[in-house]
């Protein structure tokens, strides 16, 4: 079952750093009733990896990355709120990507794609909302890359959005998370089965996407969580192999059965695209970020932050809360104390819903 729908966006669509697409198109799923005034709905963007579906619904009612959150008295009610999840541009579960066919040539974009940027995907998420008639969002939200597009979008279209909910993003990438996901890109480039992005879609470049994979789901956890939920318990025994220097514990079978998953449901040129969007975002690009969200006629903000998170550090989450603090903006900033590191909004469903629903029935 399949509950996504598909915006348009305008034709041609410019890239914020140059190119064009054509007939490119936005995935995304909702919740919840627009009411008359069309002026309860709520925006959600994502972080790297998942797609639009972030909660069951009666179109699909399979799990979503955000369940427990989204519906009838969670924390995003969406008996009161009309919930709207994107897909990102670039990523593959439906909206425009490297994977998709590039009008001009029936083939797959690959490198050809522009090169994509915060700001594209803010902007997409824009068009999306307009196509359904609605000129301001109740509140725009997101998590991790999420964080960071809600922020351009905010710049990019004042009066746009009534409240902002930033979770773990970053007016811009700290210098660890760019080396980070510099290595990840280099484990994909470096696979002689990338072939320059020009691989088929039944032979990818397996090898670099799952040392990608294992690499960045070591920092979205804590140190102190990867010791609590697996110690030095023992890889599982359907999972050994007696090859030299074979995985011995049981977090190297998890982060293995992690790759795979991801490997098979996720494109690798648009893992590269989505990355490097994260790591060139700045928002002073935009100009000064105080008169960005003083101009920005937001009527309250909520940053929340975790307190063991490597890439996204409390110390940004501390300064995003007083930038917008300085620009007269009604502000809460929640440093939370959750183990899970730069995850936890995935699995602390209670203490994120805890700080997340008082912010948006606040009247």
């Amino acid at each position: 079952m399949d509950a996504r729908r598909y915006a348009a966006l305008p034709d041609p669509f410019p890239m914020w750093r140059g190119g064009v697409l054509r007939g490119a198109r936005i995935a995304y799923e909702t919740w919840g009733t627009l009411n008359a005034r069309r002026d309860n709905a709520v925006l959600i963007f994502t972080g790297l990896s998942p797609s639009a579906h972030a909660a069951s619904s009666a179109a699909n009612p399979a799990d979503g990355w955000w369940q427990g959150m989204i519906g009838p008295g969670l924390a995003i009610d969406s008996a009161r709120f009309f919930v709207i999840c994107v897909n990102s541009l670039g990523s593959p579960f439906g909206s425009t990507s490297p994977a998709s066919d590039d009008p001009a040539t029936g083939q797959p974009y690959r490198l050809a794609f522009p090169d994509l940027s915060v700001e594209d995907i803010a902007r997409s998420g824009h068009e999306t909302v307009r196509s359904l008639g609605i000129t301001r969002l109740d509140t725009v939200m997101g998590p991790s890359l999420g964080g960071m597009v809600v922020l351009a979008f905010v710049a990019m279209f004042p009066g746009a959005a009534r409240r902002m909910l930033c979770i773990s993003g970053t007016a811009a990438a700290a210098p660890f998370a760019i080396a980070l996901r510099s290595i990840q890109r280099e484990a994909i480039t470096n696979d002689p089965a990338w072939r320059k992005g020009e691989y088929s879609a039944d032979a990818p470049p397996v090898m670099g996407q799952r040392l990608a994979r294992k690499l960045g789901t070591v920092t979205y956890r804590s140190a102190a969580e990867w010791q609590e939920r697996f110690g030095r318990a023992p890889i599982r025994a359907d999972m050994k192999r007696h090859d030299p220097f074979a995985s011995e514990f049981a977090v190297q079978g998890y982060l293995e059965s992690l790759a795979r998953r991801f490997v098979s449901a996720f494109d690798a040129n648009c893992y590269l695209y989505l990355s490097r969007s994260m790591d060139r975002f700045e928002l002073s690009a935009h100009g000064d970020p105080v008169e960005l969200m003083r101009g920005a006629r937001l009527q309250q903000a909520l940053v929340i932050g975790v307190q063991t998170d490597l890439l996204f550090t409390i110390t940004e989450q501390q300064a995003l809360a007083n930038m917008l603090a300085s620009a007269g903006v009604p502000t809460r900033f929640a440093p939370l104390p959750c183990i899970e590191g730069h995850d936890a909004f995935l699995v602390d469903i209670k203490t994120f819903g805890g700080e997340i629903a008082p912010f948006l029935n606040a009247t």
